[in-house]
């Protein structure tokens, strides 16, 4: 994707996807207050759709990692609401998804990779931690980091990938059919980008469980 230098911040060159990045994080932020400023015991509509959402994302995330489900919660369902818009944004008029550009997913990506030590290291320490990169040998270890190194990279091609497709692929169709068929290609357009937010936040789930878990098992071998 080109993205369009809009202006300058010092030295940084803050493009269209950044722009929209920023724009989204404000947004949802700026809900969140308004949504739970004023929690009651009898919810609103509004307060029951966000617990219910709350509720739900909780549920994904214990189902994986029931025992430290709680504290990889918070990092885990700002991932997943955050995808769900920023791949859906581009069906406003105007705008495009920032995860059609491949800076934002590869920061999507390098993010999860320093979380996933973070939690791993937090929760066991720093040796502890370390000593599941030498098991069951040390003659392993550079096969570990390059599958850290891989899977990262995976991420976020990936993600890439199938959200510049859907785009392109949205686009074009448009442009030979016209529009008579808006409603098949935006039902196509919301099921794919809901599917791949879900993909990347459940392989970022996962990714967190194994650095947490393993240590557990290896602990208790």
């Amino acid at each position: 994707m080109e993205n369009e230098l809009v202006f300058m911040l010092g030295p940084l060159a803050i493009g269209v996807s950044v722009l929209t990045t920023w724009g989204i994080m404000l947004v949802t932020a700026v809900l969140a207050w308004l949504a739970t400023r004023r929690l009651d015991m009898l919810p609103g509509p509004l307060q029951a759709m966000v617990e219910g959402i709350v509720s739900a994302l909780e549920e994904a995330v214990l189902a994986v990692a029931p025992e430290h489900g709680r504290q990889i919660m918070p990092f885990v369902g700002t991932l997943w609401l955050f995808l769900i818009v920023a791949n859906l944004i581009g069906l406003i008029p105007g705008l495009h998804s920032p995860t059609r550009d491949l800076s934002v997913t590869s920061a999507l990506a390098v993010l999860v990779f320093f979380s996933v030590h973070w939690f791993g290291i937090k929760t066991w320490g720093l040796k502890q931690y370390l000593r599941h990169y030498l098991a069951p040998s040390p003659i392993l270890l550079p096969f570990h980091i390059i599958s850290e190194l891989t899977r990262t990279l995976a991420l976020a091609i990936r993600l890439f990938g199938n959200i510049m497709s859907l785009e392109m692929t949205a686009m074009l169709i448009l442009l030979v059919a016209g529009f008579l068929m808006p409603i098949p290609i935006l039902m196509l357009h919301i099921v794919e980008a809901l599917v791949q937010a879900y993909v990347f936040g459940m392989l970022a789930l996962i990714y967190l469980a194994g650095a947490i878990q393993s240590q557990q098992l290896n602990r208790q071998e």
